[in-house]
């Protein structure tokens, strides 16, 4: 059937082309967040990787503000002199009056400048602030919360530095400052409450209410309307952030969340309707992979079931090549993130794949980051038994090579029985003698300080995978986040998720999900829920989201134990597919990345930017309204080539094996291709300004052959106390 829309991707809400551009010469954009330069969570990866597209829209005139840290400051940040005469003045005149505030280029893509304020040295002047915060705005903090004590403080040093910029230019200027989450909030509100000259728009990415609330494992979304929103916020002892959130939403000039999801949530908790709602992107060139994907994901499946070999020394009695690998990764958030309900579908799984007999083995892994005092001594042990068991294999090899060579190098054949001596015979016993064990593989990587109360730890104990050899789901949990550094899984984050075959994200909270827009984007495919944003964004968009390797989970409208067989449902039906079929289903993932790239989705903060600027200077700038939650004429419609799950793609003879692969209905993915391309269109321009600051001889040199993730690999090397030798080699292997 033909492939047909009637909006682009580049209005994927209905949001129609500009008429006008906007003349942003004499504007300047404050972007804040506690995580700017500091990684905390998600929104680091937010501002992150929109920095490049909004320093290209916004140029010289684009300041970062976040908290000044001096570890990461040291690896992340060029301190240089500020560029702007205003933004001097105003920072010169804040140190003056005891503040410290700082300037400089973080070092990531696009280079933007940051403005991050020394929150500790202006600690005196605390009690002074909250003072003034109860008698303006009437909220109280208690002296106890440390983080709301970081905020309030963040607060006021950032509605100072706004104040005194806004002072010092010599024309009235028109300022934007972007907030981000409750952290930064309260400078918002003190701008309001000051009548500066700002226009404001504030980002909640999860209300702090609903994520207490979803942790007390109560029916949330299907009882918003019930809540006694102060009873519930004061029994949490989070009252005064609440109402720091609260305030920063009705005061902003524009109100955005990051899905739809999280919008019903906002006007339920907040009581303010989103004006945008903000998807959040991804920079898809960094993880492009030249149509090589497929070979990455070999390469780094073949490292992690090394990492198998040694972890189940002993006890590896099933096929690695029929060995799937599932992951969850994320913050340690038991229900919240749905590793709950992942694990007893794991078990419902294990009993399905036995009864059937089944050669397929899983093993699934937990990546979240929980309290431990060191390795487990079972863990390492493993994999130094493996590295014995290589070198011993190599060293019989080396020998058993030499003296084929040599017979052959004589004219003879060799007599095999001749080619090991005894003494290689003694050798490769006690290799095997000493990869022997009594007990099971290990369940945790970790030594963990709470071991009898961990939630996954008494969860498996009480479903009973302890990866036992009759079992055909093994467990694997990993408390510590992935490290190329690591001795007992060297693998960072992109590599280890390039391995898996599937990810597996149940989250009952969840206001957008990085981790499977991460999956997509390297071609892994996921499972989502419709209580996620990540996952309404897919079905919104695709006609049929598992034919793409996005299945949705239905966490709202099912109980518990139906979305529990829905998700075991998934699962088995994967353990089904061929390789073929994995292989078909992971180009359908890959091909949807371009759904997911800031060059799009940035389209939604452009227009909440115009938005804000037009009802803070009406005189000067003019927004026609949209509606940016009708999402009309754009949806992925469903492959016409051949179906990537079994169940409905089975042969009419009663076993489906690997050798009837080539029998299977013809698949011609260039043309497949082809047709969802004609469903999405290049990515719109923005005007560049600034781009290129350099001096002319400096631009015509050779290092304007570096690409600019290759200067941004150089200068974080030159920024860090240890010089790395290869990182500069490979950059300079790659200009050769």
């Amino acid at each position: 059937m033909p492939l047909t829309r009637s909006l682009s991707v580049t209005s994927l809400s209905g949001l129609e082309e500009w008429d006008e551009e906007f003349d942003l010469e004499d504007a300047v954009l404050f972007e804040i967040a506690w995580e700017v330069a500091n990684k905390v969570g998600g929104i680091y990866t937010v501002i992150q990787t929109k920095a490049r597209l909004t320093s290209e829209e916004w140029g010289e005139n684009y300041f970062l503000v976040g908290p000044y840290t001096e570890s990461n400051v040291r690896t992340q940040v060029e301190l240089i002199e500020p560029t702007n005469p205003a933004l001097k003045r105003t920072m010169d005149k804040m140190n003056a009056n005891g503040c410290k505030v700082y300037f400089g280029r973080w070092l990531i893509e696009g280079s933007p400048y940051v403005v991050l304020i020394d929150v500790g040295f202006t600690a005196w002047s605390l009690d002074r602030w909250k003072r003034e915060l109860w008698e303006n705005c009437g909220i109280g903090v208690p002296w106890f919360d440390r983080e709301a004590n970081d905020a309030v403080l963040f607060g006021f040093l950032t509605a100072w530095l706004l104040g005194e910029f806004a002072a010092q230019c010599e024309q009235p200027p028109h300022v934007l400052a972007h907030f981000h989450e409750w952290l930064a909030g309260l400078g918002l509100v003190l701008c309001r409450q000051r009548q500066l000259p700002v226009a404001t728009i504030f980002t909640t990415h999860a209300t702090l209410l609903g994520r207490y609330l979803c942790a007390g494992n109560v029916d949330f979304y299907n009882n918003l309307s019930e809540f006694n929103l102060d009873r519930e916020a004061g029994d949490r002892q989070i009252y005064h952030r609440y109402c720091l959130e609260r305030a920063a939403a009705h005061c902003a000039h524009v109100f955005t969340t990051v899905s739809q999801i999280t919008a019903h949530e906002a006007e339920a908790l907040l009581k303010r309707k989103p004006d945008v709602v903000t998807p959040n992107g991804l920079n898809v060139k960094k993880f492009s992979a030249m149509h090589e994907f497929q070979n990455l994901h070999a390469q780094s499946k073949a490292r992690i079931q090394e990492f198998i070999r040694g972890h189940f020394y002993g006890h590896l009695d099933f096929n690695l090549d029929k060995c799937l690998f599932l992951f969850i990764a994320g913050r340690y958030e038991f229900s919240n993130k749905g590793a709950d309900i992942f694990l007893e579908a794991l078990a419902r799984l294990n009993y399905l794949l036995r009864v059937n007999h089944s050669e397929v083995t899983v093993i699934a892994f937990f990546i979240m980051p929980a309290r431990t005092n060191n390795f487990n001594v079972e863990t390492l042990k493993g994999q130094a038994v493996r590295k014995q068991l290589w070198d011993t294999a190599q060293s019989v090899k080396d020998k058993f090579g030499k003296k084929l060579y040599e017979s052959l190098l004589g004219g003879q054949l060799p007599d095999v029985s001749k080619m090991l001596d005894k003494e290689d015979f003694t050798m490769m016993k006690r290799a095997i003698f000493g990869s022997q064990r009594q007990c099971q593989p290990p369940i945790c990587t970790h030594n963990m300080l709470e071991d009898s109360s961990d939630p996954i730890l008494t969860c498996i104990r009480k479903i009973g995978l302890f990866n036992s050899s009759a079992d055909r789901v093994k467990v694997i949990f990993h408390p510590e986040f992935l490290s190329s550094t690591s001795p007992l899984l060297p693998m960072d984050y992109e590599e280890f998720v390039r391995g898996c075959h599937l990810g597996v994200f149940p989250s009952y909270y969840e206001p957008w999900g990085y981790t499977p827009a991460e999956c997509t984007v390297m071609g892994i495919p996921s499972i989502s829920t419709n209580l996620s944003g990540f996952g309404c964004f897919m079905e919104e968009h695709i006609a049929d989201p598992s034919a793409y390797g996005i299945y949705i989970l239905d966490r709202r409208y099912r109980s518990v134990d139906d979305s529990c067989n829905q998700l075991t449902s998934f699962l088995f039906q994967f353990c089904q597919q061929s390789r073929r079929q994995r292989i078909i289903q992971r180009n359908r993932t890959e091909r949807l990345s371009d759904l997911l790239d800031w060059r799009y989705l940035g389209r939604y903060y452009i227009s909440a930017r115009h938005m804000a600027l037009a009802k803070a200077y009406p005189d000067t700038f003019c927004y026609e309204p949209h509606d940016p939650t009708s999402t009309t004429g754009f949806r992925y419609p469903r492959p016409a080539s051949v179906p990537p799950s079994p169940a409905l793609s089975r042969h009419s003879s009663p076993h489906h094996s690997e050798a009837e692969d080539d029998d299977e209905e013809h698949y011609d993915e260039e043309l497949e291709a082809e047709k969802d391309r004609l469903n999405i269109r290049q990515p719109f321009s923005l005007p560049f300004r600034n781009k290129n600051n350099l001096p002319e001889e400096v631009r015509h040199s050779v290092f304007s052959l570096l690409r600019e993730e290759d200067t941004m690999q150089l200068q974080a090397t030159q920024n860090t106390a240890v010089h790395s030798t290869a990182s500069t080699y490979s950059v300079f292997v790659r200009l050769w």
